[in-house]
């Protein structure tokens, strides 16, 4: 079903009053917004395309773009909705690629797909530069002594899925390493390292790296503490340092007023040996194709993450098309953790039963009492009372310590608890569900905060940094807590060290007693609250109740019906896209004729 938008206002921003035609229609359906409409009209009068098909088609490309997908089946789509007044199927793609929105570099037509232009070649730069990497002579080593250190650092049957994956990885350019949380990723991360480096004549230089600092100091946080162990001995601490993590943008070098384009690039590559990327479900095709381009060919990469995972909330499903395409093409560069050490048997347990799509035993493990698992039903009154009684008990205990200026007490209490939401907006949005809260906390300690009293800023306050600012070296997805400080307001954000700002130097935040499941990636809590959303909404998936899930550490409470679970478990966030395919059958990449470079910089 093609998802639509629905409005009864006649200023709705996203009509697009002065469409006509195929796009008109498809606009006021709901199927198209303004900007798909508009987007389409003027690069279509730009080259002179006056068709009503095509400009249709690069409007439904733009749309998948902004929905997730890097490309569009126009054959599959009436399909999916036959009430919409499709143009004729036979010959639509051939009619596009003959358009001169082709020639213009507008769209790319390839295997049948149909792409705007900047995705086909970020997608075929990725590939390219993959098999680059593949086809490269694997590093030399010493076999014997590696083998001998993968025992040492990874010794018995306890730790056999991780000592074969740091081997594989030790012993080639590439590696994609998989597993859902507490399967031991960053332990398996932390012995590569050691094992790599005992084969170095020389210091190596070493960058973990994340899409976000949240996720980027949990990164380093669990690397170090893996190294502490009896396993790691004096010599690999010595030879590893301390290897300090960074966002990708930090590490690629973030360019003033460009978003995508850095100060490592192809022609200025990254100076590490050494370079792991944790959460790559979360990295967008865009910045994989930066990444990848100004990786050294003789350096190793490694990709660590979760594919049943959320995607970016940008365009693509990355890790996914890694994971199946190598998986053919080169199936020795993925290697899969799939025993878990660090959660209980019951949050496991759960997690499993979501991989599996077992709805029966997601609702069986949630109503069979244990302790870390509960379902509570909203329209039970009772359960949401004590609902409301724990979100405000945390809140007051946030704001506790914050009155008193312990700033680490307020911080790990924040932290102690995730209220998660599908939505931003609406009766279950995160938006809506940080209002009530803060009314709670008002009603429980006789002080209006929030923003509706002209209290945005308060002892206490949960923040979310929503975006990046090398000024200030907080970036998106970082959390803090606003701390009283003698009589002044101060936020503190943890990362590598504590850090303080006055409230009006933070310009993109929000309150944080409740976030987006989107925003929780790359976090953890000891418990997390999961509100599920209506069975009919589109968000409703089983990636995004998995990662929600997966974000706790010791308890998980999920609110919503069974309806509600069995629709999420049945629903997956499936994303268009052509990497998979281009990986797994490895034809080279042909740039359009008379393109410019891709990794060309300006």
């Amino acid at each position: 079903m093609i998802e639509r938008w629905e409005s009864d206002d006649p200023r709705d921003a996203r009509l697009a009053l002065g469409a006509t035609g195929l796009l008109r229609d498809f606009n006021r359906a709901g199927a198209l917004t303004a900007a798909d409409v508009h987007v389409a009209t003027r690069t279509a009068e730009l080259v002179g395309e006056s068709a009503d098909d095509v400009r249709l088609a690069v409007a439904l490309a733009v749309r998948a773009a902004r929905l997730g997908s890097v490309c569009v089946d126009l054959s599959a789509l009436p399909a999916q909705d036959a009430t919409l007044p499709w143009p004729t199927v036979d010959g639509w793609l051939d009619r596009v690629s003959a358009s001169p929105l082709v020639a213009g570099s507008v769209v790319q037509v390839d295997r049948g797909l149909l792409y705007l232009d900047r995705y086909h070649r970020e997608e075929g730069q990725v590939r390219d530069d993959l098999l680059a990497r593949l086809a490269a002579a694997p590093p030399a080593i010493d076999d014997p002594a590696l083998a001998e250190a993968a025992e040492r650092l990874f010794p018995g049957e306890g730790y056999a899925e991780q000592r074969a994956a740091a081997l594989a990885a030790a012993r080639q350019w590439t590696t994609v390493l998989t597993g859902g949380p507490g399967t031991g990723k960053t332990t398996t991360v932390a012995g590569l390292l050691a094992l790599v480096a005992g084969q170095s004549d020389r210091p190596l230089r070493i960058a973990l790296t994340a899409p976000t600092g949240k996720a980027a100091a949990r990164l380093q946080e669990a690397v170090e503490d893996a190294q502490r162990a009896d396993r790691f001995s004096d010599d690999d601490r010595q030879r590893l340092g301390r290897p300090q993590a960074s966002t990708l943008h930090r590490l690629l070098g973030w360019r003033p007023g460009s978003s995508t384009r850095f100060k490592h690039h192809r022609g200025n590559k990254l100076p590490h040996d050494v370079i792991v990327v944790d959460e790559t479900s979360m990295v967008s095709l865009t910045m994989m194709a930066r990444l990848i381009e100004a990786v050294r060919p003789d350096a190793r990469l490694v990709l660590v993450g979760d594919p049943d995972q959320l995607a970016s909330v940008e365009a693509g499903a990355l890790l996914s098309d890694l994971v199946t395409g190598l998986a053919v093409r080169a199936p020795a560069t993925v290697a899969g953790l799939q025993t878990t050490h660090r959660f209980g048997e019951a949050i496991g347990g759960l997690a499993a039963a979501l991989r599996d799509e077992d709805a029966d035993l997601v609702l069986g493990l949630l109503t069979a009492g244990d302790p870390a698992l509960e379902l509570v039903d909203p329209g039970d009154a009772d359960a949401m009372a004590a609902l409301q009684a724990d979100l405000t008990h945390h809140a007051t205990t946030v704001r506790d310590a914050a009155l008193t200026g312990d700033a680490a007490g307020a911080v790990a209490a924040a932290d102690a608890h995730r209220l998660l939401c599908a939505h931003r907006e609406g009766p279950w949005g995160a938006a809506h569900w940080n209002r009530q809260v803060e009314r709670w906390l008002g009603e429980a300690t006789g002080v209006r905060v929030g923003a509706a009293w002209g209290q945005e800023w308060y002892a206490g306050r949960p923040i979310l940094i929503t975006a990046n600012d090398y000024g200030l070296d907080v970036f998106n997805g970082d959390t803090g807590v606003t701390v009283q400080t003698g009589e002044t307001l101060t936020a503190f954000v943890p990362g590598a060290q504590l850090r303080t700002f006055a409230p009006s130097r933070l310009g993109d935040v929000e309150t944080l007693h409740a976030m987006t499941v989107h925003k929780s990636q790359g976090s953890q809590a000891r418990v997390v609250t999961v509100l599920l959303p209506p069975e009919d909404s589109p968000l409703l998936t089983l990636e995004l109740f998995y990662t929600a899930v997966t974000r706790a550490q010791e308890r998980v409470r999920v609110v919503g019906t069974p309806a509600s679970v069995r629709a999420a478990i049945g629903r997956r966030a499936l994303r268009a896209t052509g990497l998979r395919q281009r990986l797994a059958d490895g034809s080279p990449s042909v740039p359009p004729a008379g393109s410019e470079p891709l990794d060309a910089t300006p």
